[in-house]
């Protein structure tokens, strides 16, 4: 009976060291891979060319905390799909020798280590890499690296406190009594103070996600070459370079002339946007009869399948609370991997599902730096500061970790939420739950609708060249007589 017990005892053990071993390797890989994003953004003279070697080294700190946090938030983000994934992978190996590290118990480590790490960045590393920047030390003291540590340990502190204070004042003032209300704020009210930062992010996702759903439609076609229809490219890119030529030798007169004063930038300005637009078309000109004419309405047929199936689902699950109790998003205490796929229609099904969880997280990130409250932390190569650096990848960490949540909620995925994701108290509320999904539904349904009849309409007016004329022509005030007199000139 011993000789069993050891043996029980060794295998825990084994099975423990194997999944921290996996943890780290995989966090090491997603902590390399957000370094080289953050880098590749990053200002280099904040790093490098400056001239005290001690900002230098807090600036050096300060983006290992970013990279530390931007590395939790993509795994956040590869939290659903990789279950998903593992379940459908266990269904299809069940007794395969090679998957015996892919269970359950590693599957529900991974979420509370994302769920901690996740709340330890937001609350205490961002923060303090950001006082760490700000920091000088105290007066009087001696400069160095280690007097901003204790000076951002200092001022953490006191906001920590002062926050502790008054989420006690509010709980003493609801339950007048003083002494009480401190035990419950631990037993309690932190538990609330989460899920009130979990409900925060899924609302964000509320907002940004419908908003970057139409909006995925402009980036990719930005990114990709449009067909020609009923456009001469040759005619527009002669025009580009002839313009180009023109700005050209302005600018160099204006360089160059002691007796003109001549103002460069608009001048400079204006020759990269017309260069651009050269270039643009030189792409168009190059580009291949299947990459101009079927890469680009494929790409459009995938993002409009993509969105509609979202809008579908999310409907179907709105009927499904209404009828079942059980699609309320819930906890999963014990996830038993490997015993029924979470989509009815097989491995198929689960395969959508990782592709929409994705799609809508793609999504939402384009629709937050988007909107006009947000787009001044949109990054640029090799042009981004340290707070926006940080403020970035707080930003990120909110709406990736509120991710699990907000696609459980949709009805996306059947797989419950593992850990401490499935404690948040507002889940077991259906009236937000139901609320929540009738928003998204209605708010993604009249954003596409907006978003493809203003850009049918665009296309027509840039096809026929109506978009050149002197005037500024509203697209309510052209007539369709005139848009098919247009047509009909340039296609004789």
């Amino acid at each position: 009976m011993e000789v069993d017990d050891v043996s029980v005892r060794e295998q825990l053990f084994h099975n423990k060291v194997r999944e921290t071993f996996i943890c780290v390797l995989l966090f090491t890989c997603l902590y390399i891979l957000s370094y080289l994003i953050l880098t590749h953004f990053k200002k280099s003279a904040d790093y490098i060319t400056t001239d005290d070697i001690e900002d230098a080294t807090v600036n050096k700190i300060a983006l290992w905390l970013c990279t530390f946090t931007l590395s939790v938030a993509v795994c956040a983000v590869l939290l659903l799909p990789i279950s998903i994934l593992s379940n459908e992978v266990l269904l299809t190996f069940p007794h395969s020798y090679y998957m015996q590290w892919l269970n359950g118990s590693l599957i529900h480590g991974l979420w509370n280590l994302v769920f901690l790490l996740s709340n330890l960045s937001l609350i205490f590393l961002m923060p303090f890499a950001y006082f760490f920047t700000e920091s000088e030390g105290f007066v009087g003291c001696k400069k160095g690296v280690m007097a901003r540590v204790y000076e951002t340990a200092v001022v953490l502190l006191l906001l920590t406190l002062l926050v502790l204070g008054m989420v006690w004042v509010f709980a003493a003032l609801l339950n007048n009594t003083a002494r009480e209300s401190l035990y419950d704020m631990w037993e309690c009210y932190l538990p609330y103070l989460y899920s009130a930062i979990s409900l925060f992010g899924v609302l964000l996702l509320l907002l940004c996600t419908p908003f970057g759903l139409s909006r995925m439609f402009s980036v990719t076609g930005s990114l990709l070459v449009k067909p020609r229809l009923l456009e001469n490219v040759e005619v527009e890119m002669n025009c580009a370079a002839f313009e180009e030529a023109s700005l050209s030798r302005k600018l160099n007169r204006g360089s160059t002339s002691c007796r003109i004063t001549v103002n460069v930038e608009p001048l400079r300005m204006q020759f990269l946007r017309v260069q651009a637009k050269r270039i643009a078309l030189e792409m168009r000109r190059r580009a291949s009869p299947w990459q101009r004419n079927l890469f680009y309405p494929l790409a459009m047929l995938l993002l409009l399948v993509l969105t509609v199936v979202c809008v579908l689902m999310v409907c179907f699950h709105v009927l499904e609370l209404l009828l079942d109790e059980t699609a309320m998003p819930r906890g999963m205490e014990d996830p038993r991997l490997g015993t029924a796929s979470f989509s009815m229609f097989g491995s198929l099904g689960a395969a959508v599902q990782v592709v929409l969880i994705l799609y809508l997280m793609v999504s939402s990130v384009v629709g937050f730096y988007s909107s006009p409250l947000f787009t001044s932390l949109l990054p640029r190569t090799q042009d981004t500061n340290l707070t926006q650096i940080i403020g970035n990848c707080v930003s990120l960490l909110v709406l990736s970790s509120a991710l699990p949540v907000f696609s459980r909620t949709l009805g996306i995925t059947r797989f419950d939420l593992l850990g401490d994701f499935g404690r948040y108290n507002w889940l077991g509320n259906f009236h937000i739950v139901f609320l929540y999904n009738i928003l998204f539904a209605g708010l993604t349904s009249a954003c596409l609708i907006n978003t493809l009849t203003w850009t049918v309409q665009r296309e027509l007016i840039r096809a026929f060249g109506l978009h050149k004329l002197p005037l500024t022509v509203s697209r309510t005030t052209i007539p369709l007589k005139l848009l098919l007199a247009n047509g009909l000139s340039k296609i004789q």
